[in-house]
């Protein structure tokens, strides 16, 4: 049977169509090295963790690598592609619960509820409905969006419809907003937007996008949010600008090193929102993405290429690797 080796647990409903397939195995750590050493064998990988560049140099039964989501940046394409291994993704089907809790700490922040609730709890009543004189509505702002891929376009639609605001967005194509929506550049952008959400692709051009000058471009009573990946942000711009309260705040649920380490600044400050990388993960969303992996396992195993193939000039190759 093939072995579809799997970084994380997964949705029930996946786990049952694979192990109807093949052999599902689930690393016992997400680390490198264990990946390498319990994935030695596996005819499909399916990827939630980074993947060691190692563990295509040496995998003559490796058909693909299907990533548990959209983000591409834990495969390592170059090794990948050039061993003839196959690579795809689900994109989309996580969008709508990312966009959920980007309104969700957006709101928290301007309302000032970590504040709010920590003193309720600890001082009282009167000393946490103070929190209600610096607190403010989103109605009525401008919410800037840098990345409208699937994640970006379902932000726009919600705040767009769902709080009348006016949106702004910067993408790699102009072409790709709706009518509705203004292009800005960058620059332009991070001074215009009182809400500022990060949802890119990680890549050479996005990596450090948030910078010490354009956090300084952000307007005084900004938030920033950040569902893309850590690199995008440069972190001691950011926490400078938050510690001398020059933008009202951040909700961060990605990092430059995750787990985030104890000690961490961000940890430490009341104008920041910190979520353990699970923007787009809900009991619903796993279902999606568990599924629609599995759909592309599936799908390779019967020798077909997957729907959602990401490196198309390695088919000559995997087609050398596994004639039909």
């Amino acid at each position: 049977m093939p072995i579809i080796f799997s970084t994380h647990p997964l949705h029930p409903a996946s786990e049952a169509m694979m192990e109807a397939t093949g052999e599902l195995r689930i690393a016992s750590a997400p680390d490198g090295g264990t990946l390498l050493r319990e994935g030695q064998g596996a005819d499909i990988v399916i990827v939630r963790a980074p993947i060691p560049t190692a563990f295509f140099s040496d995998a003559p039964q490796l058909r693909a690598a299907v990533r548990h989501g959209a983000g591409l940046d834990m495969i390592p394409y170059n090794e990948a592609t050039a061993a003839g291994v196959l690579i795809a993704n689900v994109p989309g089907v996580n969008a709508p619960t990312v966009a959920e809790h980007v309104f969700m700490v957006t709101l928290a922040l301007l309302r000032q509820f970590r504040p709010m609730d920590r003193d309720l709890r600890a001082k009282g009543w009167t000393t946490g409905r103070a929190h209600s004189d610096h607190a403010s509505d989103l109605g009525g702002k401008v919410l800037g969006i840098i990345g409208m891929g699937n994640v970006g376009q379902a932000i726009s639609r919600i705040g767009k419809y769902g709080f009348g605001l006016d949106v702004v967005a910067n993408s790699r194509t102009s072409a790709s907003l709706p009518n509705d929506v203004r292009f800005l550049s960058v620059d332009d952008l991070v001074a215009t937007a009182d809400v500022v959400v990060l949802c890119c692709p990680l890549t050479p051009e996005t990596t450090g996008l948030m910078n010490k000058d354009r956090i300084d471009r952000m307007k005084p009573g900004a938030i920033l949010v950040n569902v893309s990946r850590g690199p995008v942000v440069d972190d001691d711009a950011l926490i400078a600008a938050l510690t001398e309260g020059r933008i009202r705040g951040a909700a961060l649920d990605v990092f430059l090193t995750q787990p985030l380490p104890a000690n961490h600044p961000y940890l430490h400050l009341d104008n920041v929102i910190v979520t353990p990388h699970l923007a787009g993960l809900t009991e619903e969303s796993m279902k999606r993405m568990g599924l629609g992996a599995a759909e592309e396992v599936l799908r390779i195993l019967k020798g077909e290429l997957p729907l959602n193939l990401r490196n198309p000039e390695a088919v000559e190759h995997y087609r050398r690797r596994f004639p039909e």
